[in-house]
Order: structure tokens, then C-alpha cells, then sequence
């Protein structure tokens, strides 16, 4: 996908890039675009945060930094695509990726929060798309680790999107039925990675941690249900479990394909 409107996109971003032009195999390949979609959320999230007052420093810091990487994970993944399908999907990322950023950075109102919402969602089909497309070209057993926990990565940020959503009470009738479909794909992919009989006893030991995390995260889902939020609390657990997930998910990326 090498053309004059992706370098237009992604000029002067190469420096940003944490893997540079070089070359990357495909269990990374998986592991940035399935970063991609969790961006995709990330960055939702945070302009939720900041539109609802709710750590509002941390989120603009976060909000900034978000930006940056999904930018520099363009460069790597350009470097990377070969043959058209490939090339093709990942030109539609960035298409919706400008229109996408632009409406994050303009002042976060409740009256754009829902196109919000949904161009995040599209981003984020797009991008799950690209990640298919990644490891149908290799059939490696370890990338399909990488896919899994990176989406728990991805599900981790969807679930405090939308649950800021719910506390925000934007008019949507989609979101408690979105958010508790998020919350179910989350625990039975727990509950996958931990059986699966590649894990090293390292990773069974993050996977166990990640388990203690998400059972205590879910004492403040149910609040949710009696229209009770912490948002504060949820945004703060959700982190936590970010991070276990994308410590995860390195590790996956280095298993043996």
C-alpha cells in the first residue's frame, strides 16, 4: 500500500515508530494491528474521560500518546503488507483513521459522543478485519495466541468505553446490551488462554493474575445494573487489566511459530 495518500497520512511519523521501517514477522505483524483495534477503544475511552470530568489529566495524556501509536503502527504495518488484499485493508484503516481523528480532537461534547462511539466501532471492525487478514496468511499456532490476548487488550478498553458511555447516560439503547457482550467475549477468552498448552508456566502465572483482576472488576460491572456507576474505579481496573493482557500478549509473540 505504498501510494501518495497513506504517506501524505504518515509523513514525518516515521521517527515515532517503535519498530521503525524495519522488518517485522507476522506473530508482531498480529500483535499491532490487533493493537490498532484496541486504539481504537482506547482512544474513545478517553475522550469520554475527558468530556465527563473523570480523571481528566491522565486521560488527555493518554488520549495524546494513543494518537501518536496508532499513527507509528501505520508505518510498521505498511512496511510490513505485501499483496493487494493486504494492502487494500490496511488503506481502509487509514481512511477512516483521519476521520476518526479528527472528530477526538476537537473538544469532547456529549453532542458528538455518539459519532464518537460509532466510528470507533467501524475502526474497530476494520481493524479486526486486518488482523484476520494478517493470520490467515500465516496459520502459526502462536499468532492465534497473539490474536487472542491482543483482543482481550482491545476488550478490555471496549468495556471501559462503554461503560463510561452508560455513566455519561448517552442516549443509546445499544450500549448495556454491547457492554454485557463484551464483558461475557472477555471471560470466555480468559478462560481459553488459560487452557491453552503452549503457555509457559510464566504466562499461567500472569493468566492467574489476570483472573484475580478480572473477578474483582466485575463486582463494579454489576453496580451497572442497578444504575449505580464508579467510573472512576472501572477506568482505573480496566488499566490493570490492559496491561496484564498486553504483558500477555508480548509473551505470546514470543512463542516459536
Amino acid at each position: 500500500m505504498r501510494n501518495k495518500s497513506l504517506c501524505g497520512l504518515l509523513v514525518g511519523l516515521l521517527l515515532l515508530s517503535p519498530t521503525g521501517w524495519a522488518a517485522i514477522g507476522a506473530a508482531e505483524a498480529v500483535n499491532l494491528a490487533g493493537m490498532q483495534r484496541m486504539l481504537s477503544q482506547r482512544i474513545a475511552k478517553n475522550y469520554l474521560m475527558i468530556g465527563a470530568e473523570i480523571r481528566p489529566e491522565q486521560a488527555n495524556q493518554q488520549l495524546d500518546e494513543s494518537l501518536a501509536r496508532f499513527e507509528s503502527n501505520l508505518l510498521a504495518l505498511d512496511a510490513y503488507a505485501s499483496g493487494p488484499a493486504l494492502e487494500q485493508q490496511l488503506q481502509r484503516v487509514a481512511l477512516l483513521w483521519q476521520d476518526y481523528r479528527g472528530l477526538v480532537l476537537q473538544r469532547p461534547e456529549r453532542e458528538s459522543a455518539l459519532r464518537v462511539l460509532s466510528l470507533s466501532d467501524q475502526l474497530l471492525a476494520e481493524c479486526e478485519t486486518l488482523v484476520a487478514r494478517i493470520e490467515q496468511a500465516d496459520a502459526g499456532r502462536s499468532a492465534s495466541l497473539v490474536n487472542r490476548s491482543g483482543r482481550q487488550r482491545m476488550l478490555s478498553q471496549r468495556i471501559a468505553k462503554l461503560y463510561l458511555a452508560l455513566s455519561w447516560k448517552l442516549p443509546q439503547q445499544e450500549l448495556q446490551t454491547q457492554f454485557g457482550q463484551a464483558v461475557g467475549e472477555f471471560g470466555q477468552a480468559l478462560d481459553e488462554l488459560r487452557a491453552a498448552p503452549e503457555n509457559s508456566a510464566a504466562i499461567d502465572a500472569a493468566l492467574a493474575k489476570a483472573s484475580a483482576q478480572w473477578e474483582f472488576s466485575q463486582s463494579g460491572f454489576r453496580l451497572s445494573e442497578d444504575a449505580r456507576y464508579v467510573p472512576t474505579l472501572i477506568s482505573i481496573t480496566c488499566e490493570t487489566l490492559f496491561e496484564q493482557m498486553d504483558g500477555l500478549t508480548r509473551a505470546y509473540t514470543g512463542l516459536p511459530l
